[in-house]
């Protein structure tokens, strides 16, 4: 959730265990530790720590916060308004504002008297049989009657519309930015002054995201014959009418998007901030509004987060594998650490990270970052963790992890692979590892396995592997399709049933990157790695599969339903475990205590599958 800033107040979000939520503070913007209040805080509201915040919104006046909050990871979230001053919830709580995969968003009015919101269907309401699908944008006054509240746009929208606002507050112009599903596929509409929505881009445009510039101009990252992205100008100050203008054409990067998350790129004071991807590792570039580089620090082997205004620049979160994350603030050339900075207990002091190319099947080279004690042999004698995504053109950056430590100092070996279905070298790199394409997701990961143990990094018996999600599809298929050559892995909330995932709600979102089972092409590339259908008898490795029993993203079922194959199918004395825990969802919002159990149980499945005994480091 990204910072904001109102005058010389700021609100963050903090983490401070042992509480098992993140919360909300406010202080001051020069990042003095004495002025820092706590504004929200889900543990209070909610003892028993399942209660998460999905999103929030601080008012333009600084007066008001707007808070999503959902409970057990669900991901199903009601708005809900605060006094920043008392602390105090004021006026209804708007429900459904946000479910799994559509997500929801908010804008606030210039005047902070009320706010347009995004809304799923209600009782006796049309398309109330699909209360997950058809999400509309609507506008509420503060202080008057949820039955007051106005419809705005989004009932001809598709079935799977996935939409986000922004509002300008000086001319009242609003952008609503629409995706279909999960595809990466756009549509932009924007509202005028006086209350008139104008369609400016379709799906066929490839406008991917746009910002104001200022009343009469946009800011949009285009993948028209760029699949590296561009920067239009586009001229909104005779709408119905736009005129496009190039301003960046394609950089020596990929430039990122993210829909979901965070602005990847942001317009202040005259200049354009942006994030750039190559190949894992990512940088910002800056640009003048003639589209010429300016000064930027550079970062290294390292992640780009949010990037806020601040002052005459921006403040930057930086994120990298050995050291803490940094807010970096960045005013031309002047690159300074600020005080509101991370720290952490766990230091990584002799330890490296390496970065080398494996070959895939079909001869890609495929980035893989490597975390390992300086002094490490490579004589196949390491326990070594691989870990993967590839897919949605989601980029695996950079980024602190604590908890990697604990297997780091007992000889273990870290590895995170940047497979194709990634956006790691844009639009391109993505295509080649979605739809039909997906095999090659499965052949990177594999290429990655294959190059560790030639390396010496580590040996079959001695290389486990993880993911998530779409990750742990990864994990399924190379579970299936090379069940000899590794001794581990680890599953989280992954999908197995690739030909009845689109059944159920979230399914239907991801049709656009998976495909569908009425298409007959589409059809046998999901038959042909689906992992539940290619489990076949073998002598499997040690598995364990992890869910959450309120996942609205990935069904549960899929892990039941893959534990339960593979237990019957398993000629090996290995054990194929399922853990399911019972107030989480797809991990969103999950309690520290959770967190934390979690951890113990699959840090002891890893060194009871590889052999390794836990030794105390003082």
């Amino acid at each position: 959730m990204t910072p904001q800033r109102v005058g010389d107040q700021a609100w963050f979000i903090k983490y401070a265990p042992p509480k098992q939520q993140p919360f909300l503070v406010q202080i001051d913007a020069s990042g003095d530790r004495s002025t820092e209040r706590v504004i929200f805080d889900p543990e209070t509201f909610d003892e028993s720590g399942a209660t998460s915040m999905q999103w929030h919104q601080v008012s333009p006046d600084g007066k008001h916060v707007a808070i999503a909050l959902t409970m057990g990871g669900a991901e199903v979230a009601d708005l809900h308004i605060f006094d920043l001053d008392t602390g105090e919830r004021v006026d209804e709580i708007v429900p459904r504002v946000n479910v799994p995969t559509a997500g929801g968003d908010m804008s606030w009015d210039a005047d902070s008297s009320g706010f347009y919101y995004t809304r799923y269907p209600s009782a006796g309401e049309e398309f109330a049989e699909d209360p997950n699908f058809h999400q509309q944008l609507w506008h509420r006054e503060m202080g008057t009657a949820l039955s007051e509240d106005t419809y705005e746009i989004g009932r001809d929208f598709d079935r799977i519309a996935e939409i986000r606002v922004k509002h300008h507050w000086t001319s009242g112009k609003l952008l609503a930015t629409v995706q279909f599903g999960d595809s990466g596929h756009f549509k932009m509409f924007l509202r005028d002054g006086v209350g008139t929505w104008h369609p400016i881009a379709d799906y066929d445009d490839k406008l991917v995201q746009a910002t104001f510039i200022d009343e009469n101009a946009l800011l949009v990252l285009s993948r028209d014959q760029a699949p590296k992205g561009k920067f239009l100008r586009m001229d909104i100050g005779e709408l119905p009418k736009t005129d496009n203008t190039i301003l960046v054409s394609e950089p020596d990067g990929a430039l990122a998007s993210d829909f979901y998350g965070d602005p990847t790129f942001i317009v202040h004071q005259e200049k354009i901030y942006a994030k750039v991807l190559l190949g894992g590792p990512q940088e910002l570039r800056v640009y003048d509004f003639k589209g010429t580089p300016q000064a930027v620090p550079k970062l290294g082997v390292a992640g780009v987060g949010q990037i806020v205004p601040w002052d005459d620049g921006v403040l930057l979160r930086h994120y990298s594998y050995l050291l803490p994350n940094n807010w970096l603030q960045i005013d031309g050339a002047e690159t300074s650490r600020h005080s509101l900075s991370s720290t952490s207990p766990v230091v990584f002091s002799g330890f490296k990270v390496v970065r080398e190319l494996a070959i895939s099947l079909d001869g890609t080279r495929v980035p893989v970052n490597i975390i390992m004690a300086e002094d490490t042999k490579l004589d196949g004698s390491n326990s070594l963790l691989l870990t993967g995504y590839g897919g949605y053109g989601i980029s695996l950056a950079p980024y602190f992890d604590e908890g990697r430590k604990v297997w780091l100092e007992q000889g273990g070996i870290i590895a995170i692979a940047n497979l194709r279905g990634g956006g790691e070298f844009g639009e391109d790199w993505h295509q080649q590892g979605m739809l039909t394409n997906k095999q090659n997701v499965f052949d990177d990961f594999h290429g990655v396995m294959r190059h560790l143990v030639h390396a010496g990094y580590t040996s079959e018996k001695r290389l486990a592997i993880e993911g998530g999600s779409n990750g742990g599809l990864l994990m399924g298929a190379i579970l299936t399709q090379h069940p000899s050559d590794f001794r581990a892995v680890i599953s989280h909330v992954g999908i197995y049933d690739s030909l009845r995932a689109e059944l159920s709600p979230n399914g239907e979102f991801n049709i656009p990157e998976f495909g569908t089972v009425t298409d007959p092409e589409q059809f046998e590339a999901l038959y042909a790695y689906s992992p539940y259908h290619r489990v076949m008898t073998s002598a499997f490795p040690a598995t364990l599969f992890m869910t959450g029993e309120n996942d609205g993203r990935v069904n549960p079922m899929h892990s039941r339903k893959m534990t339960a194959m593979l237990q019957a199918h398993n000629k090996s004395d290995n054990p194929v475990l399922l853990r399911t825990s019972g107030n989480t969802g797809h991990g969103i919002g999950t309690p520290l205590d959770e967190v934390i159990s979690s951890e113990v149980d699959r840090l002891s499945f890893l060194f009871h599958s590889l052999g390794m005994e836990y030794h105390p480091v003082h």
